[in-house]
C-alpha cells in the first residue's frame, strides 16, 4: 500500500469519526430535525463522506470512534460544528448541554475546563458569530 494512501484513509477515518459525533449531538433529543438534516447534509459534503458511509453512520453513530484532533485550533473547530448543531433548534435541552460536554471531553478539553469552554462556545453560536470569530475568542477567553 502505498504512503500516499495510508494517510488518505486515515484522514477519511477522522472525517467519519467527527460526522459520527455531529450524528450523536443531533440524536441528543431523539429526533432529527429539518434544519439539523440540512446541517448534516452539508457536513458529510465537507467532509467528504460518501452516501453508504452517510446511511451507515445515521444508522448507528456510536460505531465511529472520536478521533480527537491534536492542534488545540482543530479541537475548537470541531467545538464550534458541534456547538452550532445542538444550537440549531435555538432550544438547549439538558440532555444536548451534556452531550456537547461529552463531546467537548472525547475531543480532548480537560475535565477541569470543559464546562467553562461549553458554556463559551454556546454564548458565541448564540450570537451567530462565523469560525474566524469563535476561534479568536475562544483561544483569547482567558486574556
Amino acid at each position: 500500500m502505498p504512503f500516499s494512501e495510508l494517510f488518505d484513509n486515515e484522514f477519511k477515518q477522522r472525517n467519519r469519526g467527527h460526522f459520527s459525533a455531529i450524528v450523536r449531538v443531533a440524536f441528543a433529543d431523539g429526533k432529527i430535525s429539518p434544519e439539523e438534516q440540512d446541517f448534516l447534509d452539508k457536513i458529510a459534503s465537507t467532509l467528504q463522506i460518501s452516501e453508504d458511509e452517510y446511511k451507515e453512520i445515521l444508522a448507528d453513530p456510536w460505531k465511529h470512534p472520536i478521533n480527537p484532533p491534536y492542534l488545540y485550533t482543530q479541537r475548537l473547530e470541531r467545538l464550534y460544528d458541534l456547538a452550532r448543531m445542538v444550537h440549531v433548534d435555538h432550544h438547549l435541552g439538558d440532555q444536548q448541554e451534556v452531550m456537547l460536554t461529552r463531546m467537548g471531553l472525547a475531543l480532548g478539553f480537560t475535565p477541569g475546563n470543559v464546562n467553562y469552554i461549553v458554556r463559551k462556545a454556546l454564548s458565541l453560536v448564540d450570537k451567530k458569530v462565523d469560525l474566524d470569530t469563535f476561534l479568536f475568542e475562544m483561544e483569547n477567553m482567558n486574556k
